[in-house]
């Protein structure tokens, strides 16, 4: 039996600030998604005609005689979307590749709770819906908001043990690369073969990119457009291609580490050698060209599948993802509003996510860990477990995006919108409620041990 070497202590210690940043910037964008989703829900029942009509406006862009014409709700669904669902690929990528879904034994704690959080609610969800068209949204109570769900647990502060923060990230990232499966297989209506096979013959030319070590990002950037474009045109939903670029983007650097530390040291002193004396507000042509050798030293030293990550979650989740809420959790409150509360579509998604997710997460992980097929973390109890499996049933992003998919009716959309709102609220206050009951027991625990 080999043994896994351990890391060393510098590279645990980047991978643990790497993290503690990833999870303080979902926390701070949940407040601004919060702030889109009030704003869409005012907005609608405020003024309602101009909510719908600004949203369904068309909006075209042509090169010559290729155009595409779709209303803002489309492009902010099947494009910008696109670029979330980029960063979720990268995000998974990297987690099998040097996270924690990269280590089998730590890996089958959150892929158990994964699968039990998306069984689970949708088993409870088809219950209330069968034999009903409002069955297809099955897949709507399965998802969870990362950002949502992290930036509530935030809320309890530095007494949240980082193995559980670990924990639920890790879960989600499953839990998201499940909904993908889910649209790419159960939610596409009917395949074009022309442009799929266009979409094919993309896809192996970035393959053989990464394979020939081309590390340039506007190689795969052209691609990357020209895959979404295929992919929109095939009947896979468009947002598919950004997880399909995710998948082949380079892990590898363009520039050795140890070549980019020598040759950094040598451009350091000449800019040293030349620098202009301390009273001078302006650099001369040496100390300038010292720094853009540098700077492209840092781009050709950093992995792309890193540097696209760093650059596009801020984009992602400031920006993309609360106008995505701007544009689709408006819920006008008016027949159809009110009777989601006793629709069978709302009924099956609030129990689905409030009840159905710790349920089914609780249930599987603790099932695993009695069989031994995976251990809790030393400082991680089945009550944190509970508690995470309540914050993961804040559905809410991926959620709502489900329900455009699976229903064409606008009633049950809103239904559906309705559930959301309410499941995903009841699951934060349930989560938080029990994870504050078990956060003091652990401080007092840790500072005995």
């Amino acid at each position: 039996m080999t043994t896994r070497k351990k890391l060393p202590s510098e590279v645990l210690n980047q991978t643990r600030n790497r993290f503690n940043r990833f999870f303080k910037a979902e926390a701070s964008s949940s407040i601004i998604l919060l702030i889109a989703t009030i704003t869409a829900l005012i907005w609608a029942n405020s003024y309602a005609q101009t909510y719908f009509s600004t949203w369904n406006t068309i909006f075209t862009i042509s090169v010559g005689e290729f155009g595409l014409s779709k209303p803002l709700t489309h492009w902010v669904n099947d494009g910008l979307m696109a670029f979330f669902f980029l960063v979720i690929g990268l995000e998974i990528k990297r987690e099998f590749m040097v996270g924690e879904l990269s280590k089998r034994d730590e890996a089958v704690l959150p892929f158990t709770a994964a699968i039990g959080g998306m069984v689970v609610p949708a088993v409870v969800y088809l219950l209330l819906t069968q034999g009903t068209g409002a069955a297809k949204g099955w897949a709507v109570p399965m998802a969870t908001d990362i950002a949502f769900s992290l930036g509530i647990l935030s809320l309890l502060g530095a007494g949240v043990p980082l193995c559980l923060k670990v924990f639920l990230t890790a879960t989600a990232i499953v839990d998201d690369l499940g909904a993908i499966l889910i649209i790419a297989i159960f939610y596409t209506d009917e395949l074009k073969l022309v442009p799929l096979l266009a979409a094919g013959l993309i896809m192996l030319t970035l393959i053989l990119a990464n394979r020939r070590g081309l590390s340039r990002p506007s190689i795969y950037m052209v691609l990357g457009v020209a895959l979404w474009l295929a992919v929109l045109k095939s009947g896979l939903h468009a947002t598919i291609a950004g997880v399909l670029l995710a998948a082949t983007v380079p892990a590898r650097t363009r520039l050795d580490p140890q070549v980019f530390i020598t040759e950094s040291l040598t451009i350091l002193e000449s800019f040293q050698q030349s620098a202009p004396p301390d009273d001078s507000r302006f650099l001369n042509k040496v100390c300038l060209n010292a720094i853009s050798n540098l700077e492209e030293n840092c781009a050709r030293v950093e992995p792309l599948i890193q540097r696209w990550e760093r650059e596009l979650h801020e984009v992602v989740a400031y920006a993309i993802v609360p106008v995505f809420a701007l544009v689709n959790a408006g819920v006008h409150i008016g027949d159809a509003g009110i009777k989601a509360l006793t629709s069978r579509v709302s009924l099956g998604i609030i129990i689905g996510l409030a009840l159905g997710k710790p349920v089914g997460i609780f249930l599987f992980s603790w099932l695993a860990v009695k069989l031994k097929l995976a251990k809790l973390p030393a400082k991680m109890t089945f009550r944190h477990l509970l508690g995470a499996g309540c914050l993961a049933g804040i559905g809410f992003t991926m959620s709502i995006f489900v329900s455009g998919l699976a229903f064409m009716d606008p009633n049950y959309i809103t239904y559906a919108k309705v559930g959301i709102i309410i499941g995903s609220i009841i699951s934060g206050v349930t989560g938080i409620s029990i994870l504050k009951t078990v956060d003091g027991k652990v401080n007092q625990v840790n500072s005995n041990s």
